[in-house]
């Protein structure tokens, strides 16, 4: 009877094993929209990939939000600005994208800058960065992997039109690139740790090092390095000497006259 119970008792689980999950367990759920935008680098808000923006603004204000990227992804951000009516002129707008450093990155790909006319409805703009890579030079400004910025801003407006309301909104997508392009690693951080705080202690002395020049060389140790400083400072100190004595000896000569 046990044994019979017991197969009926694993029967039982590995039917209930065998039922699917719920279909929404699987998908992720989307990203909540984001209904607002920083004024700064300091208070830009976070966005993700293919999170929908949807932002209310007045026309003059600078909008920023802030990504993270990976090696091998070419980040690219649209923005559509829906324009108010009534306005007296055209508007330029630009879009701009920073890394972690404020280090403007170059568009390879998008309207960065379009002009609005006065009868226009809505204007797109897009930026598409270069492949972020996982290493590079300290002199060069390739996009590498970290937090970049996002600022949506009109560099030319009629002044009438400052402060009329107007709805923005911003796609961020993050497709992958060449990956075998990138053939390398960051093997040390950009801002190395220099652990604040912590006492470096000073290599030993070598036990093979001569006496000789070890006494030679603290008995020079007081001496300056003389240098091209010392020769400039001497010469116009005797140089402001001997013009000090001539001044003297004429205002001598005119007293006794």
């Amino acid at each position: 009877m046990r044994i019979k119970h017991l197969a009926v008792t694993g029967a039982a689980i590995v039917g209930i094993m065998a039922v699917p999950a719920p279909a929404f367990a699987d998908d992720p759920s989307p990203a909540p929209a984001v209904n607002t935008a920083g004024t700064s680098f300091l208070t830009a808000v976070s966005i993700t990939a293919n999170q929908p923006v949807q932002v209310g603004a007045v026309t003059g204000d600078y909008l920023y939000w802030q990504f993270n990227a990976s090696a091998g992804q070419r980040p690219e951000a649209t923005a559509t600005v829906n324009l108010p009516d009534g306005r007296t002129g055209d508007e330029s707008w630009i879009i701009e994208v920073f890394d972690g450093l404020r280090r403007r990155q170059a568009c390879v790909a998008g309207e960065q800058s379009p002009v609005a006319t006065k009868d226009a409805a809505q204007v797109t703009l897009g930026c598409r960065l270069r492949q972020v890579r996982s290493w590079a030079e300290p002199q060069d400004g390739d996009p590498l992997p970290g937090t970049y910025y996002v600022r949506l801003s009109s560099t030319q407006t009629p002044e009438k039109d400052l402060g009329l309301p107007l709805k923005v909104g911003l796609t961020l997508g993050t497709p992958d690139g060449d990956l075998d392009a990138d053939q390398g690693e960051l093997a040390a951080p950009l801002v190395p740790n220099n652990q604040p705080g912590a006492v470096l202690t000073a290599p030993a002395p070598s036990a093979s090092a001569d006496p000789d020049a070890e006494k030679s060389s603290f008995s020079a140790d007081w001496l300056p390095d003389f240098s091209g400083r010392w020769f400039w400072t001497a010469g116009g100190g005797i140089i402001a000497a001997l013009t000090g004595l001539f001044g003297f000896s004429l205002t001598r000569r005119r007293r006794r006259a």
